[in-house]
């Protein structure tokens, strides 16, 4: 017996048609990634310098576009919101995939549910850094002045990295250390630079240059393994026992997304890790990158959410 499909059928086998079709020609157009901080940034850098060479891998144009405000969740909100087609994606940091979920209560997204995350590509420790101009010349000068007549400290934003590594000081030093929040790393330099500020924690990429030029100083590294673009740097673990904090970047779309989609990105983004151009760009400034499988991405994200928000509580980060 003939049977006439309904619409609402024949409505549904077409879109997914064209879906297959879609994924199976993907990309065809420019694909647009959205840095959730400012120009300059380390997530400015990383996402260009990866971006550009996934251009090249998939032989279509890529756009960057920053989109900087709340910690990076003003960004991340405009691609969560945007259409699944693997057009529109995001850099996702350590802080508007995991440290945000505890830091903001009104988020505007959950990572674990709006996200389709795409590609590991990279992380790193971060540099405590004071004006070249300051009196500090150790942690413990810092420390000192917290505790006679507090301190101030800036960061890329609430919820970033650089935020809960200035708090998890300020209550293992037991001195006084307030938080100022700026809209991006960039004027959080400028302002330790100036004296504005005190101290800062920020990632070795942007802040090499002006360590160079003496306008910075480093006093310690977040990571217990110290930074290989800034060797006599000492760990903050040799002040505050177990003290071991990176940041980390992944490439991530909308929720929704073609598995087909999201896999050619992946595998896109691991030949742009592997070129020549960017494994200097990253060893020069003090970057680091393991391979992370697609199907690990998933699991690296709860587990994070996790320890930061262990990291947060113990640090008593709030919303300034």
């Amino acid at each position: 017996m003939n049977k006439t499909l309904s619409p609402l059928v024949m409505g549904a086998a077409v879109a997914l048609g064209a879906q297959a079709a879609a994924a199976d020609d993907f990309p065809t157009d420019t694909v647009r990634i959205v840095v959730p901080f400012g120009a300059g940034t380390t997530t400015d850098l990383v996402t260009r310098q990866v971006g550009d060479g996934m251009s090249e891998v998939l032989g279509v144009p890529f756009a960057f576009e920053n989109r900087a405000g709340a910690g990076g969740s003003v960004g991340t909100h405009e691609v969560v919101t945007a259409q699944p087609d693997g057009y529109t994606l995001s850099m996702g940091t350590v802080g508007t995939l995991a440290i945000n979920v505890s830091i903001f209560e009104d988020l505007p997204y959950d990572p674990q549910t709006d996200v389709t995350p795409i590609a590991f590509v990279g992380y790193t420790p971060t540099l405590l850094v004071v004006s070249g101009e300051s009196d500090y010349e150790t942690v413990d000068d810092l420390v000192a002045a917290a505790q006679e007549r507090g301190v101030t400290f800036a960061s890329a934003g609430n919820g970033t990295s650089g935020h809960l590594a200035g708090e998890l000081v300020r209550t293992r030093s037991g001195g006084d250390m307030v938080h100022a929040p700026f809209s991006s790393g960039a004027e959080g330099l400028t302002a330790v630079i100036s004296q504005e500020v005190d101290f800062m924690f920020y990632h070795p990429v942007a802040a090499l240059p002006y360590l160079e030029e003496g306008d910075l100083r480093a006093l310690g590294v977040s990571g217990e393994g110290g930074s290989s673009v800034a060797p006599d740097v000492p760990p903050l673990a040799e002040t505050f026992e177990g003290f071991d904090l990176i940041a980390w970047f992944m490439l991530a779309g909308p929720a929704g997304m073609d598995e087909e989609v999201a896999r050619t990105l992946h595998e896109a983004a691991l030949e742009s890790l592997d070129s020549e151009a960017v494994r200097t760009h990253y060893e020069t400034n003090g970057l680091e990158y393991e391979p992370m499988d697609y199907d690990e991405l998933d699991d690296f994200i709860a587990s994070e959410i996790e320890l930061w928000g262990r990291i947060a509580e113990d640090a008593g980060a709030q919303l300034d």
